[in-house]
């Protein structure tokens, strides 16, 4: 049997996004499927939400023994407008 590549879990995040529940989707994507999500946002707003999250986030994996890291990186995106955009990335690992 080969292993069928999946497809990543890309879960974008605004200003408006409250930390906690994003917490809770980063924890449920882990639990549910073994898969580390990548994080996008767009704006100040939107990283700093991204980043309580993330905190809040290495709380709920933290007592399955899961030390959640990430890298931040920079995509390049089209946005609705056909208009190039940079959006930050945040891809969550276990260390």
């Amino acid at each position: 049997m080969t292993d069928v590549p999946t497809a990543e879990t890309v879960l974008r995040v605004s200003a408006n996004s409250p930390p906690q529940s994003v917490a809770a989707a980063i924890s449920k994507s882990i639990s549910d499927s073994s898969h580390y999500p990548s994080l996008r946002a767009i704006g100040h707003g939107a990283v700093g939400q991204t980043v309580k999250a993330l905190a809040i986030a290495r709380g709920y994996v933290a007592p399955r023994g899961i030390d959640l890291a990430f890298i931040v990186g920079f995509e390049t995106i089209i946005n609705d407008e056909e208009r190039e955009i940079s959006a930050m990335t945040f891809r969550c690992f276990a260390r």
